[in-house]
């Protein structure tokens, strides 16, 4: 194994004998042996076989945080079930370097029965720790854990919140160089998801390897280094964040890519004007400056957005804009069918990922869209907002769908990460982060004997 790797996983698969029937399984324990004892051939198994992992293989760096993420069931707990030694695989090979911690299920490794002072010592003895290495960590895993008195209780009678604070706490304070989290801080509140990520950065840059499992893209997006998409046992993709977060994503909606379309007839009347001169019968995107060559397109087709204009002041297919510039997006979308209640969505992302601002006509109540198109007919949208962002590069995500009378909404054309937006620094920067948030500051100074107002002033800026 590498010194550059702390996880390798090779081939890995892991597969179950399922019976339909209880009797099917004692047919198995004795029926091929009764065989074998006669001389005759094997039989049909009595089970059918599920693989719930089918040969995965990638590896993890040292320092590195790798995302998991796919549906209930993908394969993804049996992945780290068996990267932890708690799984026997049937075939390939895990091979790991450094001491391990896990987080795989609520209150694993705890007794209900033990108080959560019992549970630190025992918890920690499981991942390898000596008594005196738990009693000069003990004040700093109770002090994270913030649970107060409940220390002293027992673990039965904690909270599912409580329950994961105090694991947690034992699993990081122990200075693992594998750690692996299992979609647990999912029960925790705001305040220790932050606690825990701003801890999770800290064991990183000490060469922690860490594996997060995860719902939420977002915290794929913020945190990770690269990602794993997992499906119904398969590793369909591997690479950064992003990229295979637009695959998980296409998959949960369960809607074919766009691809080729056949063209319905344009209508007799001039669109040129409805859709603001831009393109309604060929995709111009990649004629443009700001056009991203490694969008991720897909959608049933019933609709397509085939041209896109950045405009900014007196200034036409712009691809660079100051902080807080005035922007007008404008879009072309051709219906190829009838489509009733069509929706237009728009996406701000970061480079990485995160997703900074989301917004859509139907939200927007925007009635003038919410009607209906005919096949062959154009759509012309404005969208309009201000590039109140740090200077950097982010992603422009747009899409064209529709609201059905049961509710469901069917994505006809969706452009992830299609127009690239760059904003430079106004000659005035007031402020840092990713946006601007407008905050205005206003102080007052009180002397300190008379308790009076001495001066008031605006805009102080004291960090």
């Amino acid at each position: 194994m590498s010194s550059e790797f702390s996880v390798q996983v090779d081939g890995l698969g892991k597969c179950y004998q399922v019976y339909e029937l209880p009797r099917d399984r004692l047919k198995q324990f004795i029926v091929p042996r009764l065989r074998r004892m006669l001389g005759r051939p094997s039989a049909s198994p009595y089970y059918r076989e599920f693989w719930a992992l089918k040969n995965a293989s990638f590896a993890v760096q040292k320092g590195e945080t790798v995302g998991i993420i796919g549906r209930n069931g993908s394969g993804k707990s049996t992945l780290l079930q068996m990267i932890c030694g708690t799984l026997t695989p049937s075939r390939g090979s895990v091979r790991t370097s450094g001491r391990i911690a896990a987080l795989l299920e609520l209150g694993s490794g705890f007794n209900p029965e033990f108080t959560g002072r019992e549970n630190v010592y025992l918890n920690g003895a499981v991942l390898g720790l000596r008594k005196d290495e738990i009693d000069a960590r003990f004040d700093d895993i109770v002090a994270f854990a913030d649970i107060g008195e409940f220390i002293s209780q027992p673990v039965k009678n904690y909270s599912s919140g409580m329950v994961v604070r105090l694991a947690f706490a034992v699993q990081a304070q122990s200075n693992p160089d594998i750690l692996i989290v299992d979609e647990a801080l999912a029960v925790g509140d705001a305040k220790f998801q932050a606690k825990c990520f701003a801890h999770l950065k800290k064991l990183k840059a000490q060469g922690t390897s860490i594996l997060l499992v995860s719902h939420s893209t977002e915290q794929i997006a913020t945190h990770c280094d690269r990602a794993v998409f997992l499906k119904s046992g398969d590793v369909v993709a591997i690479g950064k964040p992003r990229d295979v977060i637009n695959l998980y994503l296409d998959d949960m909606f369960g809607v074919e890519r766009v691809g080729d379309v056949e063209a319905a007839a344009l209508p007799t009347e001039d669109v040129a004007e409805q859709s603001y001169g831009l393109s309604v019968t060929d995709d111009r995107f990649h004629l443009h400056p700001t056009y991203n060559a490694h969008e991720y397109r897909w959608g049933d087709g019933g609709a397509l957005l085939l041209d896109h204009c950045m405009q900014e002041g007196g200034r036409a297919d712009v691809g660079a804009v100051h902080s807080g510039a005035g922007v007008q997006l404008r879009l072309s979308i051709r219906f190829i069918s009838h489509i009733v209640r069509p929706i237009v969505g728009f996406t701000i992302k970061t480079k990485e990922g995160v997703t900074l601002y989301n917004t859509n006509s139907e939200l927007q109540r925007c009635g003038s869209i919410g009607g209906s198109g005919d096949a062959g007919h154009a759509l012309g949208v404005a969208i309009s907002f201000l590039a109140s962002f740090a200077p950097g590069d982010y992603f422009i995500s747009i899409g064209v769908a529709s609201r059905q009378p049961n509710g469901d909404v069917v994505p006809h054309d969706r452009r992830y990460d299609s127009i690239l937006l760059t904003v430079l620094a106004a000659e005035h920067q007031a402020f840092s982060g990713i946006f601007d948030v407008g905050a205005q500051m206003q102080s007052e100074f009180h002397g300190a004997a008379a308790g009076g107002v001495v001066a008031k002033g605006g805009a102080d800026a004291a960090a």
